[in-house]
């Protein structure tokens, strides 16, 4: 049940100002790092709670309908359904109505209900099964929720500071327990 990237964020949930700010750097010698650690650390976040922070597009295959009738989606939070097509025997592809999925946005991962036995076949045996989702809490950094913006600019300031491993007793560091506390209540759980 892959989840593709189709088109990324368009900005970071925090901008290279409030950055180097939060970390108190004067300088502009280090702002390709900085830039490379705020992209890093959303997208630390967003793996390790299964959310799209900023608005994205991703497409989701399957290889076949669930039996129990619901298409689970990931990332969360789900904006809109864009597209949903099957694939045929030669190749093309026949799209699918979305009136016939009941969208469940407040789940998390939302929920794609169909009608078993409503929705054609795929007729290619791997990936047979396209969807296409629009993802994230919106366009702007200021829709992100707080405690989320806040582990990014956590973890910039941690990997700022320890550009290498860092070890903890016999463990390597890479989520400073601030960060981990602030993105526990926004992980998704799997299924």
């Amino acid at each position: 049940m892959p989840s593709i990237l189709l088109s990324g964020p368009a900005v970071e949930p925090i901008t290279l100002a409030e950055a180097k700010q939060f970390i108190r750097v004067e300088h502009d010698d280090d702002d390709d790092i900085i830039a490379a650690l705020i992209a890093g650390s959303r997208i630390h976040v967003e793996t390790q709670t299964r959310r799209a922070l900023i608005t994205q597009s991703w497409r989701l295959t399957r290889d076949v309908w669930p039996e129990i009738g619901c298409v689970p989606v990931l990332p969360v939070p789900l904006r809109t359904l864009d597209a949903a097509r099957v694939y045929k025997s030669d190749g093309s592809t026949l799209a699918i109505d979305l009136a016939a999925f009941a969208v469940d946005k407040a789940a998390a991962p939302a929920r794609l209900s169909f009608m078993r036995g409503a929705l054609p076949a795929p007729e290619r045996r791997v990936a047979g099964i396209e969807i296409d989702v629009t993802c994230g809490y919106g366009a702007a950094p200021a829709n992100v929720p707080e405690p989320l913006r806040q582990a990014i600019r956590l973890l910039v300031a941690h990997w700022y500071e320890n550009r290498g491993l860092v070890a903890v007793g016999h463990e390597i560091a890479v989520l400073p327990h601030t960060a981990a506390a602030l993105i526990a209540p926004y992980r998704v759980l799997a299924l």
